[in-house]
């Protein structure tokens, strides 16, 4: 094992130069630069990582459960032997503490395991099987089977907000993986160094066990240039992304405009509202404390981070907004993970407070140096909402808008003008059910993650997590991003007709040597 950096592109199994110019990480805590050089590459050497995913797809897609499942157990063994360095790497690429960081590194690890339980279950290949009927009237019925194939290499691009859950070895990569699929992975330049030090223990593992060395590419190049061209290029077949509107939409434009398209999964733009109604009130203190933790946790940089509560007007709600004031006040600013990230979160609260009928009721302290501005909350009413589409936009960051309502007609209506997120949160109590279950079935069509009470920060890996929603939080509405379901976005179903039992795949057989769950008859 090692941990020494060495600055370049991981091709085909080697560790491959760039030529297309240099990058250093940057510390957004002290604005140091940090060794070493990462050097970008060209559009020969993407086209060679391309190329060697391509020649691996045959072979590790053919992997037996077993295979692939100690492939992904042994990333997360390689993982947790790098602890602590990837740790303080990451601390000094994102100004993120320990504790977050050690919490998201465990959630890396825990996906890998999660799919590699997925794996040897054998439930993503969703055998169904039709059997023969050769004596059915009019016309017999031939012997049909189905099951999910992977598509084949995938495009990931890593996150800025999530160096390691949402990166290197992270959802969509695990997801892809597990789905019989070779990754090509494009990492953020804001935090290079973790991405080879993840890279490195995937490596590891692929050479481990004899995967094909195309299994897995890490690539450093520059900007949206080279992460054009690798959705562009003919063999990659799927694309995870998360990150901002224009990136998403952009990539999502060149894949759809592609002679063959391909599906982008993208992550993009969610405020996340919460829903006060009235029962809830009577703990506005608690109800407060909750929502401002929520709004400044790692510094509002979280895809979750409910950046609009809806509030009723009256007295309660005044004692709700009073204390969540005094708490943004006292609130000191956290290191953002880039100073280019601190620059749009200060052009986005400029932009909303030029707003008409809205203005800014509490501004906490900046923190240590130049990239800690202090949490901001805005008010506004459910009138200026209905009417003024610019209060819905994505400040990432320590900010949030709390816009309060006269009653429930107002609020429903103004519910159904926003658009989609990748949750929604009720606060309520059972005198307020009537009103709540009149509410469902529109936050049914406005987010993929419905929750009552807590908090939407904190997202749970498992089987029935969803993270994902409506445009704009995502670009595919039908898929998530994070739980097991995650795998079905890289595979495509596949019927074989009256094959020979010897010529079908091992889970569509009657032997069924995988012990995979088979509906037979839609039994």
């Amino acid at each position: 094992m090692t941990n020494t950096l060495n600055g370049n592109s991981l091709i085909n199994g080697e560790w491959v130069p760039g030529s297309e110019g240099e990058i250093k990480a940057l510390n957004p805590a002290t604005e140091e630069h940090l060794e070493p050089v990462f050097s970008l590459i060209g559009a020969d050497q993407l086209d060679a990582a391309a190329q060697a995913a391509h020649e691996a797809f045959p072979g590790y897609s053919a992997t037996d459960p077993t295979e692939r499942a100690d492939f992904l157990d042994l990333i997360v063994a390689n993982l947790e032997d790098r602890r602590e360095a990837i740790v303080d790497r990451a601390k000094q690429e994102t100004g993120l503490t320990e504790a977050r960081l050690n919490g998201e590194l465990s959630r890396t690890s825990n996906q890998l395991r999660l799919f590699a339980t997925v794996v040897r279950s054998g439930s993503f290949h969703r055998v169904r099987i039709d059997p023969a009927l050769p004596e059915r009237e009019p016309a017999p019925r031939a012997d049909i089977r189905q099951r999910m194939v992977p598509l084949g290499p995938v495009a990931v691009f890593g996150a800025s907000n999530f160096p390691l859950a949402f990166s290197t070895a992270g959802g969509d990569t695990a997801s892809a993986l597990a789905a019989g699929c070779p990754v090509l992975f494009k990492a953020h330049n804001a935090h290079p160094g973790t991405a080879e030090l993840v890279a490195q223990a995937i490596h590891e593992a692929i050479t481990e066990l004899g995967l094909p060395a195309g299994t897995f590419s890490l690539v450093y190049g520059p900007g949206a240039k080279i992460g054009q061209r690798l959705v562009a290029d003919p063999r990659i077949t799927a694309v995870g992304f998360t990150g901002s509107r224009s990136g998403g939409l952009a990539i999502a434009r060149t894949a759809f405009e592609r002679a063959r398209p391909i599906p982008v999964y993208a992550e993009m733009s969610s405020i996340n509202p919460v829903v006060v109604l009235p029962g809830a009130l009577e703990s506005a203190s608690d109800l407060a404390e909750g929502f401002v933790g929520s709004v400044t946790g790692s510094s509002g940089q979280l895809c979750t981070v409910p950046g609009l509560i809806f509030v009723p007007e009256g007295p309660e709600g005044d004692k709700f907004v009073s204390r969540t004031v005094e708490l943004v006040d006292a609130a000191v600013g956290q290191t953002m993970l880039t100073p280019s990230i601190a620059k749009s979160w200060a052009e986005g609260v400029e932009h909303m407070s030029a707003q008409s009928g809205v203005q800014i009721v509490a501004r906490g302290q900046d923190g240590q140096g130049s990239n800690a501005p202090g949490p901001v909350l805005f008010e506004t009413n459910a009138e200026t909402l209905l009417v003024n589409a610019e209060l819905q936009k994505e400040i990432f960051g320590a900010a949030s808008l709390i816009v309060r309502y006269r009653e429930p007609a107002q609020l429903q209506e103004a519910v159904a003008k926003v658009e989609g997120q990748l949750t929604v949160t009720v606060h309520a109590t059972e005198a307020d059910h009537d009103d709540v279950a009149a509410l469902v079935p529109r936050l049914e069509n406005l987010a993929g993650r419905i929750l009552y009470g807590g908090w939407p920060t904190g997202v749970e890996v498992g089987h029935a997590m969803v993270h994902g929603g409506p445009f704009p939080a995502t670009s595919d509405s039908r898929t998530t991003s994070v739980g097991t379901l995650a795998i079905e976005r890289f595979l495509r179903p596949v019927a074989y007709q009256d094959f020979p039992q010897d010529l079908l795949p091992a889970p569509a057989t009657d032997a069924n040597p995988w012990d995979v769950s088979q509906s037979i008859d839609g039994k």
